[in-house]
């Protein structure tokens, strides 16, 4: 029995009682020509939630999910939490050994799967102890094949399964387990609690003025918290979910116009890709996006340049960047859409991260955890509501990055007198070269004025000189010719000379990225870095 009191802690379930109580027949969550009510909606979790207790998920026990975006995907994280589980989102792009690691770590008792990771999801059955039983989620594949001998049909599961009442989970009880840091060492699992993630969604509810008209295209992957944390915001405004399996432009396009979509959010990638294939495919100016209201990015840093490019493109579409991270769950920062218009007495900004959210409280410390005055870079420290209640099984790490009450982000930046918070770099990606600090977002963002780059990462490289020396590796847009002069030219035109690329790399393959779109600078760094004594920040 549910103590009374424990119902006025926040609890994310909360938001689904209360659209299918108030608003049962408007439109909860889209899948191609399908959708389902809220009151449909609530009444497939609490069924969903009634077969994870078959399969013997209690309260605090871990479910995951490793699939592509999809209904189901939005219906995992609510059976979980109604079930009183914790929800476990698995990256899809890592290989096996990284999500084994990852799964390893959590201690699920269920893992869901979709048709196209069902190899996968059986390597992981055999191979992670923890689980029990795994679920498939049906598609054209997998229903032209027929029943798969050792998974259980999701369909069937919620059809035949009684529902259950609510768990009433909430507070400081863990929600989700968000994985990060896998590319660079020991995968963290951060742990985002109901009071974590309600805090997040409150402030997006009021920034992007969610309400029960919003219709939220999710194209950011879910297992990401830049995607995820919307499901939560999404449901909490009374608005409708309409699910992306992958990013593309054609199918980008064809949602808005489709769904009438009214708010996303991309990352610059995303945008990169976008305006290449608007700029390559002149039918896709046919699609009516009319209905998109605000279009949010974040993520990884957004360059200038390719950020003015698509307001130019899209200029009836408002833009708001986040910024933040997975242990803050994740926005810690907004940049609003009156900073984004062309002209007038609030420009200036869009090299900002904005300014703290209502519920953040940002300084900047030096080496030593003591604040730094305005204008002056060290590292960004947050703390509030939405900041993580830790690591997962990692204690000692917990207690070095949540240090004196505050969340050490890492990243490298300064508040200026109107208190926007301007980000650099990371700190561990400052490039230190001839005894000079050298931020790659900087010479990025040069690097992005010429018009024939699509995509680029500045990295330092050993140098018997200089100690690192700056490198830039770019590629060039599909047809274009890039030459080391020209690009060398566009820096000096902008940066000081001492910032300017020493080398540049330049390749048509794309860059390596994580699942979340953000460029993987290790792995172009290692094959560099290889026998070398030691490797700077």
């Amino acid at each position: 029995m549910t103590e009374p009191q424990d119902l006025f802690r926040a609890q994310l379930t909360q938001p689904v009682r209360r659209s299918a109580r108030l608003q049962p027949q408007r439109p909860a969550l889209v899948d191609g020509d399908r959708t389902w009510t809220w009151a449909a909606f609530a009444d497939r979790i609490a069924r969903l939630a009634g077969a994870f207790h078959a399969l013997g998920v209690e309260s605090g026990d871990r479910v995951a999910m490793l699939a592509d975006n999809c209904a189901p995907y939005v219906e995992f994280f609510y059976a979980t939490l109604w079930a009183g589980g914790i929800a476990v989102p698995v990256n899809t792009r890592w290989a096996l050994p990284e999500q084994l690691h990852c799964l390893d770590d959590a201690g699920p008792l269920v893992l869901l799967c979709d048709a196209r990771h069902l190899s996968a999801a059986r390597d992981l059955l055999a191979r992670c102890p923890s689980i029990k039983a795994l679920i498939l989620i049906p598609g054209d594949s997998v229903a032209a094949a027929g029943p798969v001998a050792d998974a259980l049909d999701y369909e069937a599961l919620i059809e035949t399964q009684a529902p259950v009442a609510d768990a009433c989970r909430g507070g400081d009880d863990v929600a989700c387990l968000f994985y990060t840091g896998g590319t660079t060492g020991r995968a963290k699992g951060v742990m985002l609690t109901h009071d974590n993630l309600m805090a997040n969604s409150l402030v997006a509810l009021t920034n992007m003025d969610m309400d029960e008209d919003t219709v939220h295209l999710h194209v950011s992957p879910l297992f990401h918290v830049a995607g995820g944390a919307r499901v939560f915001s999404t449901t909490l405004a009374g608005g409708c979910h309409v699910p992306m399996a992958t990013f593309e432009p054609r199918g980008f396009l064809q949602n808005i116009h489709r769904h009438r979509v009214t708010l996303t959010i991309v990352v610059p990638t995303m945008l990169n890709l976008l305006l290449q294939a608007l700029d390559t495919e002149p039918d896709l100016a046919a699609f009516d996006l009319s209905s998109l209201q605000l279009l949010t990015y974040g993520a990884s840093p957004m360059p200038e340049a390719l950020l003015k490019r698509t307001m130019a493109r899209l200029p009836q579409v408002r833009f708001m960047q986040g910024y933040g991270m997975t242990e803050s769950a994740p926005v810690i920062s907004t940049l609003g859409a009156r900073y984004h218009r062309p002209d007038g007495p609030d420009t200036g900004y869009l090299r900002s991260a904005g300014k703290p959210v209502y519920t953040a409280e940002v300084v900047i410390m030096d080496g030593n955890d003591q604040p730094l005055p305005t204008g002056a870079v060290g590292e960004v420290c947050v703390r509030g509501p939405m900041v993580m209640k830790g690591y997962w099984g990692q204690p000692e790490l917990t207690a070095e990055t949540l240090r004196n009450g505050w969340l050490h982000t890492g990243d490298a930046g300064y508040l200026d007198e109107q208190g926007f918070l301007f980000l650099v770099d990371r700190v561990k990606d400052m490039i230190v070269t001839g005894g000079e600090n050298v931020y790659s977002a900087e010479v990025e963002a040069a690097l992005y004025q010429h018009p024939d780059v699509l995509e680029c990462a500045v990295i330092g490289l050993p140098d018997e000189r200089w100690g690192e020396a700056v490198a830039a590796v770019v590629v060039p847009k599909a047809g274009r010719i890039l030459a080391e002069a020209d690009l060398d030219q566009t820096c000096r035109t902008q940066i000081a000379g001492y910032k300017c690329p020493k080398r540049y790399v330049i390749q048509a393959a794309p860059l390596p990225k994580s699942g979340a779109g953000k460029i993987l600078k290790a792995e172009l760094k290692a094959p560099y870095w290889q026998g070398q004594d030691r490797q700077f920040n």
